[in-house]
């Protein structure tokens, strides 16, 4: 059960697309999917069927729309490569945060949502989520492998709710510097957790993606479904 829904944009610009994918029976919790560089494409429509198949309505917003609507590309060719670099340079995040707070808005109050609203972002995403714990009401928020994210954690004393965090050790876009950084930060956070995920790159749990490990992404997977559980279906 998928379908693309608008939601208007909070500073009068118009409106973007977001995929939403429903559990069976329609109603759940809400968890909103933060892109990757390479838009909502068929592996963050796949999360989001995911998402769906584990009893949750999944929202996941277009959030290069300002810059291109409907983004949808891989990770399998240097030409989509150098796309997404370039809507990753690009990308305006103070309206990416004004667009996903329209988001999580809209989660409030979607037909079927049970009201309580999650967030879960990868690479790009997964500092999109961090921020979006930071900035947003959200009732739990999980991070995979943010990009940038080192440079935000002074804004860690604004999470008032828990947030889950991945780290792969051995990110070719989170160095070994970003990384204690993060935890020297956010370590003893009341609710932050981090796990760490050994011999594995950034976008471990990309699915298809060229990176991918199995049990990497088993395990972490595992964490977000145990999170969510007790945060928003508890």
């Amino acid at each position: 059960m998928a379908e693309w829904i608008n939601i208007d944009a909070t500073d009068g610009s118009g409106s973007f697309k977001a995929y939403v994918a429903r559990p069976k029976g329609g109603s759940g919790p809400v968890v909103v999917a933060l892109q990757e560089i390479f838009g909502v494409n068929v592996g963050m429509r796949q999360i989001c069927d995911d998402l769906a198949a584990e009893g949750y309505i999944a929202i996941c917003p277009d959030l290069f729309w300002r810059m291109k609507p409907g983004v949808d590309i891989t990770d399998k060719t240097k030409e989509e490569w150098d796309q997404a670099f370039h809507y990753f340079q690009n990308f305006d995040h103070a309206k990416g945060h004004e667009d996903i707070a329209a988001t999580v808005a809209k989660a409030r109050t979607i037909e079927g949502g049970s009201g309580k609203v999650g967030a879960v972002g990868y690479c790009l995403g997964g500092l999109l989520a961090f921020m979006t714990a930071v900035k947003t009401d959200v009732d739990a928020a999980v991070a995979y492998y943010g990009v940038g994210l080192d440079t935000k954690v002074s804004e860690a004393d604004r999470i008032t709710n828990p947030l889950l965090m991945h780290i792969a050790e051995e990110d070719g876009f989170v160095d070994k510097a970003a990384q204690a950084k993060i935890h020297q930060a956010l370590d003893g956070h009341g609710q932050i957790t981090i796990h760490d995920y050994a011999g594995v790159d950034h976008a471990f749990a990309r699915p298809d993606g060229q990176s991918w490990n199995g049990e990497a992404a088993e395990l972490a997977n595992g964490h977000t479904r145990t999170f969510f559980e007790k945060h928003l279906k508890g």
